[in-house]
């Protein structure tokens, strides 16, 4: 029985890293190597860059933060420089709690685009389905106020795929593979922002 179960788990296992794989294809590689260098004139030019999510993509969105505040900066030739003025939009509970239930759900990260975004900041949207409220209205006042915008998504990309100015789109139609494909994604472009300094 046992034996039955960990063959079914590495089969499970197998199928998913194949996936992971295929979803790593040249198209999304270019799109992500356009936002680690739109990050890289955002590092030079002292631009602010705001990430936001839900669930799990809220976690990564964190996750990325840190990444692009410390990381890149981390041991560059031997000492540590400034990273990039990066913040995650979920990382504040009393501005999230406040804004949801003063204004709704679904203005809790376009609010905060509209006291702190600027012209020429950058917005990067995670969303599984691309059609959360909150992630869209935040594209929306994003754009207003001239920003450049990146949504990466997976599924058929929903409406964020429509609104941002770039879309990263992961061609899964699975939660955990777009999850996983998020910090891909902002790995590759932390990568590339340390051989760039």
């Amino acid at each position: 029985m046992a034996h039955t179960q960990i063959n079914d788990f590495k089969s499970e296992a197998n199928e998913y890293m194949q996936l992971l794989t295929r979803i790593l294809d040249d198209d999304l590689l270019e799109v992500t190597y356009k936002l680690a260098n739109d990050l890289n004139l955002a590092w030079k030019n002292r631009k602010r860059v705001y990430i936001c999510g839900n669930g799990g993509s809220a976690a990564n969105a964190l996750h990325i933060a840190n990444d692009l505040h410390y990381g890149i900066g981390k041991l560059k030739a031997g000492k540590s420089i400034p990273g990039i003025s990066v913040e995650a939009l979920p990382g504040n509970i009393g501005i999230i709690t406040c804004l949801a239930n003063d204004e709704g759900y679904e203005k809790i990260y376009s609010n905060q685009i509209e006291v702190k975004g600027e012209k020429d900041d950058i917005l990067i949207v995670l969303s599984g389905s691309g059609n959360s409220m909150n992630v869209i209205n935040a594209i929306k006042v994003a754009k207003e106020k001239e920003m450049t915008t990146y949504a990466v998504t997976a599924f058929d990309g929903g409406k964020c795929k429509e609104l941002a100015n770039t879309t990263i789109h992961i061609k899964a139609n699975d939660m955990q593979i777009a999850e996983d494909a998020q910090l891909i994604v902002g790995h590759l472009c932390m990568k590339w922002l340390n051989k760039l300094k």
